[in-house]
């Protein structure tokens, strides 16, 4: 009875401290309305612009809907959802395409915008204004503009890529040469290097983390006797793994997005041989040149849903990988 009566003791002082903590004095309900009034423009943009068009879009995925025949639109429930897991293969193989050019290319970029903005944030780099300066500009050209002239800068005649290539005596230049945008081996690599033009907000936001880093840490390692190799991996990654793992998911999300270099090199087409034939390729295809708006929102919340798992796994293992200062493991 003694255990009985102190568990509802507790249960009642749980209610009364949940209460208590919902229970808001004037001027905090005063704090929370002006808190709410600026924050409606956003809220409003998100529910007319984002939220809304997201459920019309599942609406969507459960009907029979051509865009050019709209009054002939029918419900299926789930006959695009079936369709896609079941009976379309281009869907998965578009999935393989979009995840096997991300395993090459996310490791390339991540690295290489860490290791630049280790190097850019070097008190021994002459002219390190000027070179960050010169990394970050590429950012400021327009994508498209990007993407033509670097399918220029890898022609297999003509490139000044191929041309340095064989200055080291390989024979890259020629229809027999390195065909960076026509090689199936090669595309990845080649899409790689384009993308690995526009690092430089990557290497902006690592180089900003790199500076927050205590230096009393660095002195007291060197008194320690540690190397610059030891400082980097026991001191400076520990210190910016909350930026490596800001970049990491932007560069997740935006991969499983990846559509506007293969669009604009090849009309998304899937050359060569399928290999640049990326999931939002294929809907793109459906969605909007087969007019197959049911089917396209079918595979864009697939996406959705495909990516939201791959993020939710991302912040459950940066409980293990990512250290917050004043945080306690």
């Amino acid at each position: 009875m003694d255990m009985l009566t102190e568990f509802g003791a507790a249960r009642g002082q749980a209610k009364w401290s949940l209460r208590a903590a919902f229970r808001l004095t004037g001027a905090q309900r005063d704090e929370a309305k002006w808190g709410l009034l600026f924050l409606s423009p956003w809220l409003i943009g998100f529910a007319l612009f984002y939220f809304a068009p997201m459920i019309v879009s599942f609406l969507f995925s459960l009907y029979d809907f051509v865009l050019t025949a709209p009054d002939e639109a029918r419900f299926v429930g789930l006959e695009n959802w079936r369709r896609m897991l079941a009976e379309d293969p281009n869907t998965w193989e578009a999935l393989f395409v979009t995840f096997k050019f991300a395993l090459i290319s996310l490791p390339i970029g991540m690295v290489s915008a860490f290791l630049l903005a280790v190097l850019l944030n070097s008190k021994h780099l002459l002219g390190r204004n000027v070179l960050r300066t010169l990394f970050y500009a590429p950012t400021m050209v327009p994508l498209i503009a990007a993407i033509l002239i670097w399918s220029r800068v890898l022609n297999p005649q003509t490139g000044w890529l191929n041309q340095m290539i064989a200055l080291t005596g390989i024979d890259a230049v020629g229809m027999d040469g390195l065909r960076w945008l026509d090689d199936p081996n090669l595309i990845y690599v080649a899409y790689t290097f384009i993308g690995l033009w526009g690092i430089g907000n990557a290497i902006l936001i690592n180089l900003a983390s790199l500076q927050g880093v205590p230096t009393e840490m660095y002195e007291a390692a060197s008194i320690d006797g540690a190397g610059w190799l030891r400082q980097l991996w026991s001191i400076t990654v520990p210190m910016v793994t909350p930026v490596i793992f800001y970049n990491l998911v932007l560069s997740v999300v935006g991969l499983l997005q990846y559509f506007i270099v293969p669009y604009v090199l090849n009309g998304g087409n899937g050359y060569p041989e399928g290999t640049t034939n990326f999931y939002m390729i294929y809907f793109y295809k459906q969605a909007f040149p087969f007019q197959n708006m049911g089917y396209g929102a079918t595979l864009a919340w697939f996406m959705f849903i495909i990516g939201l798992g791959i993020t939710i796994f991302l912040f459950w293992s940066g409980r293990f990988w990512v250290y917050y200062a004043g945080e306690s493991k």
